[in-house]
Protein backbone atom coordinates (compact mmCIF):
# COMPACT_ATOMS: atom_id res chain seq x y z
CA UNK A 1 0.00 0.00 0.00
CA UNK A 2 1.08 3.41 -0.86
CA UNK A 3 2.24 5.51 2.03
CA UNK A 4 0.02 8.41 0.77
CA UNK A 5 -2.67 5.84 1.48
CA UNK A 6 -1.29 5.08 4.73
CA UNK A 7 -1.60 8.72 5.86
CA UNK A 8 -4.83 8.77 4.26
CA UNK A 9 -6.73 5.87 5.98
CA UNK A 10 -5.56 7.48 8.81
CA UNK A 11 -6.82 10.92 8.46
CA UNK A 12 -10.34 10.27 6.55
CA UNK A 13 -11.63 7.01 7.93
CA UNK A 14 -13.72 7.38 10.64
CA UNK A 15 -16.51 5.82 12.39
CA UNK A 16 -20.63 6.88 12.20
CA UNK A 17 -19.73 7.07 16.24
CA UNK A 18 -17.01 9.64 16.04
CA UNK A 19 -19.69 12.28 15.33
CA UNK A 20 -22.77 12.60 17.53
CA UNK A 21 -25.85 13.70 16.07
CA UNK A 22 -25.53 16.80 18.48
CA UNK A 23 -22.17 17.96 16.98
CA UNK A 24 -23.31 17.63 13.46
CA UNK A 25 -26.88 19.32 13.98
CA UNK A 26 -24.66 22.44 15.10
CA UNK A 27 -22.18 22.30 12.27
CA UNK A 28 -25.25 21.96 9.96
CA UNK A 29 -26.84 25.20 11.53
CA UNK A 30 -23.59 27.20 11.13
CA UNK A 31 -22.88 26.31 7.50
CA UNK A 32 -26.58 26.21 6.34
CA UNK A 33 -25.97 23.34 4.75
CA UNK A 34 -28.90 21.34 3.25
CA UNK A 35 -28.73 17.75 3.06
CA UNK A 36 -31.22 15.61 0.71
CA UNK A 37 -31.57 11.77 1.05
CA UNK A 38 -32.23 9.74 -2.40
CA UNK A 39 -32.88 6.15 -2.61
CA UNK A 40 -33.11 4.69 -6.40
CA UNK A 41 -35.74 1.87 -6.25
CA UNK A 42 -36.75 -0.61 -8.52
CA UNK A 43 -39.12 -3.42 -7.20
CA UNK A 44 -38.09 -2.56 -3.15
CA UNK A 45 -41.19 -3.27 -1.89
CA UNK A 46 -40.32 -5.52 1.03
CA UNK A 47 -37.66 -3.09 1.89
CA UNK A 48 -38.30 0.57 0.89
CA UNK A 49 -41.02 1.07 3.49
CA UNK A 50 -39.36 0.69 6.51
CA UNK A 51 -35.79 2.68 5.02
CA UNK A 52 -38.12 5.34 4.41
CA UNK A 53 -39.72 5.36 7.81
CA UNK A 54 -36.13 5.33 9.68
CA UNK A 55 -35.13 8.52 8.46
CA UNK A 56 -38.26 10.21 8.94
CA UNK A 57 -38.43 8.87 12.08
CA UNK A 58 -35.09 9.56 13.72
CA UNK A 59 -33.33 12.45 11.31
CA UNK A 60 -36.21 14.71 9.73
CA UNK A 61 -38.02 17.87 11.44
CA UNK A 62 -41.22 16.59 11.55
CA UNK A 63 -40.44 12.84 12.13
CA UNK A 64 -41.83 12.94 15.76
CA UNK A 65 -40.55 13.07 19.22
CA UNK A 66 -36.90 12.18 19.56
CA UNK A 67 -36.19 13.35 15.56
CA UNK A 68 -33.52 15.39 14.60
CA UNK A 69 -33.80 17.65 11.68
CA UNK A 70 -30.40 16.70 9.99
CA UNK A 71 -31.92 15.66 6.79
CA UNK A 72 -34.12 17.79 4.73
CA UNK A 73 -35.33 16.46 1.61
CA UNK A 74 -36.20 12.56 1.25
CA UNK A 75 -36.70 11.20 -1.96
CA UNK A 76 -37.20 8.07 -4.01
CA UNK A 77 -36.70 7.98 -7.13
CA UNK A 78 -38.38 4.78 -9.01
CA UNK A 79 -36.39 3.66 -11.97
CA UNK A 80 -39.88 1.36 -13.42
CA UNK A 81 -41.05 -0.41 -10.58
CA UNK A 82 -43.85 -3.08 -11.51
CA UNK A 83 -44.95 -4.12 -7.77
CA UNK A 84 -46.15 -1.49 -4.65
CA UNK A 85 -42.24 0.27 -4.37
CA UNK A 86 -43.75 3.80 -5.69
CA UNK A 87 -46.94 3.24 -2.74
CA UNK A 88 -44.96 1.87 -0.40
CA UNK A 89 -42.33 4.32 -0.12
CA UNK A 90 -45.02 7.41 -0.04
CA UNK A 91 -47.17 5.78 2.91
CA UNK A 92 -43.52 5.83 5.00
CA UNK A 93 -43.02 9.55 3.55
CA UNK A 94 -40.68 9.54 0.93
CA UNK A 95 -41.52 12.24 -1.72
CA UNK A 96 -41.61 9.61 -5.03
CA UNK A 97 -40.43 10.89 -8.19
CA UNK A 98 -40.57 8.38 -11.22
CA UNK A 99 -37.29 8.09 -13.36
CA UNK A 100 -39.26 9.55 -16.81
CA UNK A 101 -40.70 12.67 -14.63
CA UNK A 102 -37.17 13.74 -14.68
CA UNK A 103 -35.90 15.71 -17.95
CA UNK A 104 -38.28 14.18 -20.08
CA UNK A 105 -36.56 15.51 -23.09
CA UNK A 106 -33.95 12.65 -23.04
CA UNK A 107 -35.35 9.25 -23.16
CA UNK A 108 -34.29 7.42 -19.97
CA UNK A 109 -32.07 4.47 -20.07
CA UNK A 110 -32.10 1.39 -18.05
CA UNK A 111 -29.46 1.30 -15.18
CA UNK A 112 -29.10 2.29 -11.27
CA UNK A 113 -26.40 5.44 -12.71
CA UNK A 114 -29.23 6.85 -14.63
CA UNK A 115 -31.46 7.45 -11.93
CA UNK A 116 -28.70 8.63 -9.61
CA UNK A 117 -28.06 11.38 -12.25
CA UNK A 118 -31.62 12.11 -12.77
CA UNK A 119 -31.88 12.54 -9.27
CA UNK A 120 -30.20 15.78 -9.17
CA UNK A 121 -32.41 17.54 -10.98
CA UNK A 122 -35.08 16.27 -8.40
CA UNK A 123 -33.26 17.34 -5.17
CA UNK A 124 -32.09 20.91 -4.16
CA UNK A 125 -29.53 19.57 -1.35
CA UNK A 126 -25.85 20.95 -1.18
CA UNK A 127 -24.89 17.71 0.34
CA UNK A 128 -26.92 15.11 -1.33
CA UNK A 129 -26.84 11.20 -0.02
CA UNK A 130 -27.43 7.89 -1.63
CA UNK A 131 -28.97 5.12 0.09
CA UNK A 132 -29.90 1.83 -1.69
CA UNK A 133 -33.55 0.70 -1.27
CA UNK A 134 -32.87 -3.30 -0.91
CA UNK A 135 -31.36 -2.47 2.89
CA UNK A 136 -32.42 -4.68 5.90
CA UNK A 137 -32.33 -4.58 9.39
CA UNK A 138 -31.78 -0.49 8.07
CA UNK A 139 -29.87 1.83 10.68
CA UNK A 140 -29.82 5.52 10.10
CA UNK A 141 -26.41 5.34 11.25
CA UNK A 142 -25.84 4.80 7.08
CA UNK A 143 -27.15 8.69 6.65
CA UNK A 144 -25.81 10.44 9.73
CA UNK A 145 -22.55 8.54 9.29
CA UNK A 146 -21.57 9.68 6.34
CA UNK A 147 -23.39 12.67 5.86
CA UNK A 148 -20.93 13.62 8.85
CA UNK A 149 -17.76 14.44 7.86
CA UNK A 150 -19.18 16.70 4.76
CA UNK A 151 -21.80 18.85 7.69
CA UNK A 152 -18.61 18.81 9.83
CA UNK A 153 -14.97 19.17 7.78
CA UNK A 154 -14.88 21.67 4.60
CA UNK A 155 -11.87 19.91 3.34
CA UNK A 156 -14.23 16.47 2.69
CA UNK A 157 -16.73 16.37 -0.65
CA UNK A 158 -17.03 12.78 -1.19
CA UNK A 159 -17.82 10.24 1.84
CA UNK A 160 -18.76 6.23 1.35
CA UNK A 161 -19.57 3.44 4.09
CA UNK A 162 -17.94 0.83 5.11
CA UNK A 163 -19.10 -1.91 6.28
CA UNK A 164 -19.20 -5.68 7.11
CA UNK A 165 -21.08 -7.41 4.61
CA UNK A 166 -22.37 -11.32 5.90
CA UNK A 167 -23.65 -13.72 2.85
CA UNK A 168 -26.68 -15.16 4.47
CA UNK A 169 -24.95 -16.44 8.04
CA UNK A 170 -21.66 -16.21 6.96
CA UNK A 171 -19.68 -12.92 7.82
CA UNK A 172 -17.38 -11.47 5.49
CA UNK A 173 -18.50 -13.09 2.43
CA UNK A 174 -20.63 -10.65 0.49
CA UNK A 175 -19.54 -8.15 -2.03
CA UNK A 176 -18.24 -11.14 -4.49
CA UNK A 177 -17.67 -8.63 -7.03
CA UNK A 178 -15.73 -5.72 -5.23
CA UNK A 179 -13.73 -8.63 -3.81
CA UNK A 180 -12.89 -10.15 -7.54
CA UNK A 181 -13.07 -7.26 -9.63
CA UNK A 182 -13.12 -3.96 -8.53
CA UNK A 183 -10.79 -3.93 -5.46
CA UNK A 184 -8.21 -5.65 -7.77
CA UNK A 185 -8.69 -3.02 -10.82
CA UNK A 186 -7.99 -0.20 -8.07
CA UNK A 187 -4.96 -1.65 -6.74
CA UNK A 188 -3.52 -1.70 -9.92
CA UNK A 189 -4.60 1.20 -11.69
CA UNK A 190 -5.46 3.44 -9.13
CA UNK A 191 -3.84 2.52 -5.88
CA UNK A 192 -4.20 5.39 -4.31
CA UNK A 193 -7.89 4.30 -3.70
CA UNK A 194 -6.91 1.10 -2.28
CA UNK A 195 -7.86 2.46 0.67
CA UNK A 196 -11.76 2.18 0.50
CA UNK A 197 -12.93 -1.22 2.08
CA UNK A 198 -16.35 -0.90 0.12
CA UNK A 199 -15.82 1.18 -3.17
CA UNK A 200 -18.75 -0.44 -5.04
CA UNK A 201 -21.29 0.16 -1.81
CA UNK A 202 -24.01 2.17 -3.08
CA UNK A 203 -24.28 4.42 0.20
CA UNK A 204 -22.25 7.66 0.24
CA UNK A 205 -22.33 11.14 0.13
CA UNK A 206 -21.13 14.15 -1.48
CA UNK A 207 -21.48 18.19 -2.10
CA UNK A 208 -23.71 18.79 -5.37
CA UNK A 209 -20.70 21.30 -6.10
CA UNK A 210 -19.08 17.58 -7.09
CA UNK A 211 -21.60 15.78 -8.33
CA UNK A 212 -22.68 18.35 -10.80
CA UNK A 213 -19.11 18.14 -12.61
CA UNK A 214 -18.78 14.37 -12.55
CA UNK A 215 -19.91 12.11 -15.52
CA UNK A 216 -22.57 9.01 -14.42
CA UNK A 217 -22.45 5.62 -16.00
CA UNK A 218 -26.06 4.73 -16.31
CA UNK A 219 -25.85 0.99 -15.07
CA UNK A 220 -23.94 -0.85 -12.22
CA UNK A 221 -20.65 1.02 -13.32
CA UNK A 222 -21.65 3.91 -11.35
CA UNK A 223 -20.03 3.53 -8.32
CA UNK A 224 -16.95 3.39 -9.47
CA UNK A 225 -16.67 5.54 -12.20
CA UNK A 226 -18.01 8.01 -9.68
CA UNK A 227 -15.03 7.24 -7.19
CA UNK A 228 -12.71 7.26 -9.77
CA UNK A 229 -13.63 10.69 -11.23
CA UNK A 230 -14.19 12.34 -7.81
CA UNK A 231 -9.89 11.31 -7.09
CA UNK A 232 -9.12 12.84 -10.49
CA UNK A 233 -11.34 15.84 -9.37
CA UNK A 234 -10.76 16.74 -6.13
CA UNK A 235 -7.86 14.90 -5.20
CA UNK A 236 -7.72 11.76 -2.50
CA UNK A 237 -7.94 14.54 0.80
CA UNK A 238 -10.67 15.44 -0.28
CA UNK A 239 -12.49 11.87 -0.55
CA UNK A 240 -13.34 9.81 2.88
CA UNK A 241 -15.26 6.69 4.47
CA UNK A 242 -17.10 6.28 7.64
CA UNK A 243 -17.93 2.71 9.45
CA UNK A 244 -21.32 2.28 10.07
CA UNK A 245 -21.29 -1.38 11.16
CA UNK A 246 -23.24 -4.46 9.01
CA UNK A 247 -24.66 -4.19 5.53
CA UNK A 248 -27.00 -6.84 4.93
CA UNK A 249 -29.35 -6.92 1.45
CA UNK A 250 -30.97 -8.59 -1.24
CA UNK A 251 -27.99 -11.10 -2.62
CA UNK A 252 -27.62 -11.36 -6.81
CA UNK A 253 -27.09 -15.20 -8.20
CA UNK A 254 -23.95 -15.83 -10.03
CA UNK A 255 -24.91 -14.54 -13.87
CA UNK A 256 -26.44 -11.50 -11.95
CA UNK A 257 -23.14 -10.77 -10.59
CA UNK A 258 -20.80 -11.69 -13.49
CA UNK A 259 -22.70 -9.18 -15.69
CA UNK A 260 -22.14 -6.54 -12.91
CA UNK A 261 -18.55 -7.42 -12.99
CA UNK A 262 -18.52 -6.68 -17.10
CA UNK A 263 -19.87 -3.63 -16.67
CA UNK A 264 -17.34 -2.36 -14.08
CA UNK A 265 -14.79 -4.00 -15.77
CA UNK A 266 -15.49 -1.68 -18.72
CA UNK A 267 -16.15 1.42 -16.74
CA UNK A 268 -12.56 1.06 -15.71
CA UNK A 269 -11.88 0.49 -18.89
CA UNK A 270 -13.01 3.47 -20.36
CA UNK A 271 -11.24 5.67 -17.85
CA UNK A 272 -7.96 3.96 -18.49
CA UNK A 273 -8.17 4.92 -22.19
CA UNK A 274 -11.17 7.47 -22.75
CA UNK A 275 -11.03 6.45 -26.76
CA UNK A 276 -13.69 4.96 -28.70
CA UNK A 277 -14.32 1.08 -28.02
CA UNK A 278 -16.42 -1.29 -29.29
CA UNK A 279 -19.11 -2.05 -27.64
CA UNK A 280 -19.00 -5.14 -25.36
CA UNK A 281 -20.89 -8.15 -24.91
CA UNK A 282 -21.02 -10.79 -22.36
CA UNK A 283 -21.73 -14.89 -22.75
CA UNK A 284 -22.55 -16.57 -20.13
CA UNK A 285 -24.10 -20.12 -19.94
CA UNK A 286 -27.28 -21.43 -18.46
CA UNK A 287 -28.33 -25.39 -18.01
CA UNK A 288 -31.37 -26.51 -19.50
CA UNK A 289 -32.86 -29.52 -20.55
CA UNK A 290 -31.22 -29.52 -23.85
CA UNK A 291 -27.71 -28.86 -22.06
CA UNK A 292 -25.80 -25.57 -21.98
CA UNK A 293 -27.49 -22.33 -23.83
CA UNK A 294 -25.47 -19.08 -24.45
CA UNK A 295 -27.21 -16.29 -23.18
CA UNK A 296 -25.96 -12.63 -24.50
CA UNK A 297 -26.43 -9.50 -22.86
CA UNK A 298 -24.74 -6.20 -24.15
CA UNK A 299 -22.99 -4.26 -21.52
CA UNK A 300 -23.71 -1.03 -19.79
CA UNK A 301 -21.29 1.70 -21.47
CA UNK A 302 -23.18 4.55 -21.98
CA UNK A 303 -22.70 7.58 -19.35
CA UNK A 304 -24.61 10.58 -18.96
CA UNK A 305 -22.39 14.01 -18.69
CA UNK A 306 -21.64 16.31 -15.95
CA UNK A 307 -25.37 17.23 -14.97
CA UNK A 308 -23.85 21.11 -15.01
CA UNK A 309 -23.80 20.65 -18.87
CA UNK A 310 -27.41 19.84 -19.10
CA UNK A 311 -29.44 23.31 -19.94
CA UNK A 312 -32.35 22.56 -17.81
CA UNK A 313 -29.94 21.99 -14.44
CA UNK A 314 -28.11 25.25 -15.20
CA UNK A 315 -31.67 27.32 -15.23
CA UNK A 316 -32.51 26.09 -11.94
CA UNK A 317 -29.41 26.54 -10.53
CA UNK A 318 -29.85 30.23 -11.75
CA UNK A 319 -33.25 30.61 -11.00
Amino acid sequence: MLEEVERWLAQRSWSAADRPLDQLLAAKGDTGTTVSVVLPALNEEATVGEIVATIRRELMADGGPGAVPLVDELVVLDSGSTDRTAEVAAAAGARVVHRDEILPRLPALPGKGEVLWRSLLATTGDVVCFVDADLKDFSSDFVSGIVGPLLTDPGVQFVKAMYDRPLGEVAGQGGRVTELVARPLLNLHWPQLAGFVQPLGGEYAARRSLLERLPFPVGYGVELGLLVDALHTVGLDALAQVDVGVRKHRHQDGRALGRMAATIYRTAQLRLARGHLVRPALTQFERTAEGFVPRTYAVDTEERPPMAEIPEYARRRAA
